[in-house]
């Protein structure tokens, strides 16, 4: 059986999809970034999934419990619907090795900037990570989608503050918006499609 090449946008939450309140899990201080609704709609568009992976150790530190992360989908849902935009699937990474809480006081390959959380997905969704983006607003975002052999999308809203740098996280892309960095990977899409066109002529 021929395996399915689906091609997905990995979303960051806090500080790309929503404004960045520390370890909230209040549905009522959820609110989406400028540009988000935009950015989303012109990437499924263009057959892109969407897909939350998002580092949440609050749990792992005892700040919310762990099945307060449901309320959270629930509401960024909702939000998004209410946006006519849908995400395909939401992965979370709940572990912190100096958390409080038993069982996810560890050291995990799900936290970014490990790939696990991407790689996770791809499998359950038949996702074809080569041809698929990390979109985060820090540098750990982009190691993580580097790692799992994506393209990046560097969305700078401020979140990043400590800058180490290194070979997997250099972006492909920057922005400063969320629908900026969305026009910047389709823009990258169409020109390494006309690279590939031009090559086989």
């Amino acid at each position: 059986m021929a395996v399915s090449r689906r091609r997905a946008v990995f979303l960051d939450k806090d500080g790309t999809l929503l404004r960045d309140l520390p370890y909230n899990v209040d549905p009522a201080k959820m609110e989406l970034m400028p540009g988000v609704p935009e950015g989303l709609r012109a990437l499924r568009d263009a057959g892109y999934r969407l897909v939350l992976v998002s580092n949440q150790s609050g749990a792992a530190r005892g700040y919310f419990p762990l099945r307060a992360l449901g309320v959270v989908e629930a509401r960024l849902r909702e939000l998004l619907k209410a946006e006519g935009v849908a995400l395909a699937a939401v992965y979370w990474c709940p572990h912190h090795p100096e958390g409080v809480v038993r069982g996810l006081d560890v050291f995990c390959v799900c936290r970014k900037p490990f790939p696990g959380l991407l790689r996770q997905a791809a499998s359950d969704l038949g996702i074809d990570l080569a041809r698929s983006w990390m979109a985060g607003d820090i540098l750990n975002d982009i190691e993580a989608g580097r790692r799992a052999g994506c393209y990046t999308a560097l969305v700078e809203t401020g979140g990043e503050t400590e800058w180490h740098g290194g070979p997997l996280r250099i972006p492909d892309v920057v922005a400063t918006r969320f629908d900026e960095a969305a026009t910047a990977i389709l823009e990258h899409d169409r020109l390494r499609r006309a690279v590939r066109m031009e090559m086989r002529t």
